[in-house]
């Protein structure tokens, strides 16, 4: 069989990523048109549909889901072989493979204080989520959070507990004893999360409404523009609560899981992996006192 054309599923696995052809037209420098295009002719090539088209948004169909998966994990692993490639005169080069909400909300706008720490390592970053494979990705670390099984020949280094809790815009009036009636803001990628933090912080939400977006950091967007409360890692909110974007009415709970390194070799006997670990572990250590 022969396969569509790489630069298709290339412009497919970016907006399957944004949820938007204008974002992946902008990243890819590239016009909208030609974002539109590609994907049209992945998808008659396939004969598939791959996004719905709603009111000038698009949104992944169950074909797209199951496609976007295997296009992540490809093009995680040609950029992180590519990567190494182009860098392997150098030394102290780590490549990081980190969840994509945590990556955008907490880790990228703290890496100017992880270079000013340790100048001398050239740290790239790559967003991904669940099991990696370390022998094809090219990867040294991985940042996840705990909620899936990996190998049994990995090295884990626990990094924090994860809390987590309602958030929503302060122009967004809410009643004192309760989340009952609210429009909650629901995430494919944590689909228990409400459930989870109903129980464990005896909170209720009858009679609430929901909307269901893809990605855990599409709720977050969404809460700060004020259309519903969403449910939230404290860590990727921490920000925008200190910036005034953000209130948390209700408290965060620890949800069981936690955030954890992972590596193929003992993570402390590397230099490089071990200063990281121990710049990560400090940063979100210090992020989670703001809540003892």
């Amino acid at each position: 069989m022969k396969l569509p054309a790489l630069t298709a599923f290339r412009y497919f696995d970016v907006a399957a990523q944004t949820q938007s052809f204008v974002r992946t037209a902008e990243l890819l420098n590239v016009t909208h048109g030609a974002v539109s295009r590609q994907v049209r002719l992945l998808e008659e090539s396939l004969g598939v549909q791959l996004f719905e088209r709603r009111n000038r948004a698009i949104f992944l169909t169950a074909a797209g889901r199951t496609l976007h998966g295997t296009t992540q994990s490809i093009f995680e692993q040609l950029e992180g072989t590519v990567y190494r490639l182009q860098q392997q005169a150098r030394e102290n080069v780590l490549v990081l493979s980190c969840e994509p909400t945590i990556a955008m909300k907490w880790l990228i706008p703290r890496l100017p204080a992880f270079h000013a720490a340790h100048p001398d390592i050239h740290l790239h970053l790559v967003a991904a989520g669940g099991p990696i494979d370390f022998s094809r990705s090219g990867v040294d670390l991985a940042l996840r959070r705990d909620d899936f099984r990996w190998d049994a020949d990995l090295h884990s280094l626990k990094i924090c507990d994860e809390w987590v809790g309602a958030v929503c815009s302060v122009n967004l009036p809410l009643p004192d004893t309760s989340l009952d009636g609210q429009r909650l803001l629901h995430s494919a990628s944590r689909p228990g999360a409400w459930n989870t933090w109903l129980r464990l912080s005896g909170e209720s939400a009858n009679g609430a409404s929901r909307t269901d977006y893809e990605h855990f950091y599409l709720c977050i967007q969404a809460a700060v523009a004020g259309l519903g409360v969403a449910m939230a890692s404290f860590l990727m909110v921490q920000d925008e609560i200190d910036s005034g974007q953000l209130q948390a009415p209700r408290s965060f709970v620890q949800d069981q899981s936690g955030y954890v390194l992972l590596c193929p070799r003992p993570i402390l006997a590397d230099d490089t992996c071990r200063r990281f670990a121990q710049w990560v572990s400090a940063e979100a250590q210090a992020c989670l006192a703001h809540l003892l």
